[in-house]
């Protein structure tokens, strides 16, 4: 483990703790009881819309600021939440922001996008790439910086590094002080540091992870940063993870996703995106249909936000409006 005196400050941008809600209609819409089922609603983090990269951010651009950087770079999907974040955070702090991004502009200018605009990021368009090349492309952008005179900091794909991990660590903490006979927390697996630092604080057993499709080896992601966090080795098949709810891949709608958001909206007014937090509510679904959630235990349900990915995703928005009851006078 990191010996104090050897992380970095932290920028601190968010609203700590956040709220743990009930959820009692959805929980009985579920078959649990009605206190059975609470959210952690780190979709109210504040910077940018919210979300759980406010967190990571705070360590990252922490570390950045220590560097004297003067620009952030980061990578993503062209809806990335952690890119919409970033752009935020540099608007905060007064760091130009350069956005690389995988794919093409055109597919939707809305959602994240937008507000990657008008917190006033540049983006750059790295085609159909994987993830190895969207990070190449990302240091080939930061060494073109530097030969411009600027003093790059790479933040890593997802915020998601031991670093940024931090930020779940001291959510771990939250939630125990919330919720001391909690038995489990239900997490959305992208790049995988949310699941890594609510490992590290309250242990394998008590954390599922659902995987959404954004890194090809979920487990081995979070494992290794289990072990960086903890010093000690974490296997990969020590961690309950859900690998059930990508469907046709990242970017899909799946009908497990538009039906856990439906629910969610019509029992407890509560808004998820369909790429991650529709997958992760999913996975709670599947969960107690499997028995692997059971009755008459807290569970927390991490809303690690994501909402303004859903007005950039053309499939679920044509669901939605068109299942629109319109009444006539």
């Amino acid at each position: 483990m990191t010996p104090d005196s050897l992380i970095p400050q932290r920028a601190v941008f968010g609203t700590w703790p956040t709220p743990l809600e009930p959820m009692p209609r959805l929980a009985r819409a579920l078959g649990l009881g009605a206190d059975d089922l609470w959210i952690k609603r780190d979709d109210l983090t504040g910077l940018g819309g919210g979300g759980n990269k406010v967190r990571k951010l705070e360590w990252t651009c922490g570390a950045a600021l220590a560097d004297g950087a003067t620009v952030l770079v980061t990578t993503g999907a062209p809806q990335s939440n952690h890119a919409r974040l970033t752009a935020a955070a540099g608007a905060r702090l007064g760091l130009d922001v350069v956005l690389v991004l995988a794919g093409a502009p055109g597919a939707s200018e809305s959602g994240n996008l937008a507000l990657d605009g008008l917190f006033g990021a540049t983006v750059v368009w790295a085609g159909d790439v994987d993830d190895q090349a969207l990070d190449a492309t990302a240091q080939q952008v930061a060494a073109g910086l530097r030969r411009q005179g600027g003093v790059p900091a790479v933040i890593p794909f997802g915020g998601s590094s031991v670093l940024g991990a931090r930020g779940y660590v001291e959510c771990g903490r939250e939630l125990l002080a919330q919720a001391r006979d909690l038995e489990t927390v239900v997490v959305a697996v992208g790049s995988g540091g949310t699941m890594a630092g609510l490992v590290d604080q309250l242990g394998a057993s008590r954390v599922i992870g659902v995987h959404c499709g954004a890194v090809t080896d979920p487990a081995g992601t979070v494992s290794a940063l289990v072990s960086g966090l903890s010093g000690t080795d974490c296997a990969p098949d020590s961690l309950r993870m859900r690998l059930d709810q990508v469907g046709d891949g990242y970017g899909a709608l799946t009908e497990q996703s538009m039906a856990a958001l439906t629910l969610t909206a019509r029992t407890e007014g509560i808004v998820l995106d369909p790429i991650y937090i529709g997958r992760a509510m999913a996975g709670l679904i599947a969960a107690i249909e499997d028995g692997d959630v059971l009755p008459g235990q807290r569970t927390v349900f991490l809303h690690s936000g994501g909402l303004p990915g859903l007005f950039g995703h053309r499939a679920t928005l044509a669901q939605v409006e068109a299942a629109l009851t319109v009444s006539r006078p």
